[in-house]
């Protein structure tokens, strides 16, 4: 019995040990998170949205537009060596401009394609067809057969400022009914991967991509100002540069586009060379800038409108060519510097329109009217 009684207190003391060390300590601890997690407490948002003005104009301009985007599949075949005839597929976007279900996009959505599907908002389906092509502009205008469509309002791009806000409405890699924003970025000529020109491109940094072309580009009242067309881009995607085509000059041929199908490209019917102050001096002109015609295209709108070309035969370096012409410096008062200006003049207009050129006839400066003649190969 004496010899158990040491052990027996061992493991008394052993025992208590451990209860206030660690037994109990732990189940401290646990009731202790328990009772602060209990207590943990979160924050909620107001239960009404309130939105900046920014940000209202946002979805406003989002929400007046929706419903007239549509997204447009179009299908071709292609030829593969090993594989013979394949189709092809691909998309775009486009907008309503009236309630007859025409609808405008680029060219390029729609070019060589065999069947062209377009699909709107609520997700209805219609087979278009194409009503007129203009691939010098990259716009295309197709129709569907639809009922209760909402038109878009077709704005102003004559006076647009870089800085100004804008918005771009497409299908970016066919994610229909997207939104992007952005300003415009400059106002700038460029070129097509097919290497067509686009005067006056409107340039922005709104998110374009694959998919957006033919979509169209807002100002804040969310009016077409531009068509999206095309990205700089090195890997396919936005990298903040994409342009669009400005709707003044799409609003020129669109009345070609409905009812012939193609366009009626103006034409003045001159050859001309551009003036600088050096070659002004040197042959005695009474301006430094303008066009200078060596020719008049018999019979076209310059021809009849009396204009002259040059008689005097003279040398541009090795080039021979005929001075004594009207020198061309404005045409409706927008001055004419460059073949650049009258080229941009000139798509503003169509065949058939009457415009007032500014000449100077040896020293004499006056106004004479032309109607424009249809394009083939001159300006």
């Amino acid at each position: 019995m004496k010899v158990l009684r040491p052990i027996f207190l061992a493991v008394i003391i052993a025992g208590a040990f451990f209860y206030f060390t660690t037994y109990r300590s732990g189940l401290v601890r646990s009731a202790n998170w328990i009772r602060q997690n209990n207590k943990a407490e979160i924050t909620e948002a107001a239960g009404n949205n309130v939105f900046d003005s920014e940000e209202q104009n946002n979805i406003t301009v989002y929400h007046k537009n929706i419903e007239s985007v549509v997204n447009i599949t179009s299908k071709a075949v292609t030829f593969d060596f090993f594989y013979g005839l394949v189709p092809q597929e691909g998309q775009g976007s486009g907008f309503i401009i009236d309630k007859d279900g025409h609808i405008m996009t680029n060219y390029h959505v729609i070019a060589d394609a065999r069947t062209v599907d377009v699909t709107l908002h609520n997700q209805k389906k219609y087979r278009a067809t194409v009503v007129g092509t203009d691939r010098a502009h990259d716009l295309a205008v197709i129709q569907i057969k639809a009922s209760d469509l909402t038109p878009m309002v077709l704005g102003d791009s004559r006076h647009l400022q870089v800085g100004q806000k804008v918005y771009a409405i497409g299908n970016p890699f066919g994610l229909s009914g997207t939104l992007t924003r952005g300003i415009v970025s400059s106002i700038r000529s460029v070129y097509e991967p097919d290497g067509l020109k686009i005067d006056e491109a409107i340039q922005t940094d709104a998110a374009i991509n694959p998919g957006n072309s033919g979509g169209p580009l807002l100002n804040w009242h969310g009016e077409v100002i531009g068509i999206n067309t095309m990205i700089a881009s090195n890997v396919g995607q936005s990298a903040g540069i994409g342009f669009a085509i400005p709707i003044n000059t799409a609003k020129a041929v669109l009345n070609d586009l409905l009812t012939l199908g193609r366009v009626r490209r103006p034409a003045l019917g001159v050859r001309t060379i551009p003036i600088t102050p050096e070659r002004a001096e040197q042959i005695g002109l009474a301006a430094d800038y303008g066009l200078l015609i060596v020719q008049v295209v018999p019979g076209g709108a310059a021809d009849q409108a009396g204009l002259r070309g040059g008689s005097e035969r003279a040398y541009l370096g090795n080039i021979p060519i005929t001075l004594g012409g009207d020198l061309i410096v404005g045409v409706d008062d927008q001055k004419v510097e460059d073949q650049q200006d009258l080229t941009q003049i000139m798509n503003n207009h169509r065949a058939g329109d009457t415009v007032r050129i500014t000449i100077y006839r040896g020293k004499k400066k006056m106004d004479v009217t032309a109607t424009l003649g249809e394009a083939r190969t001159q300006v």
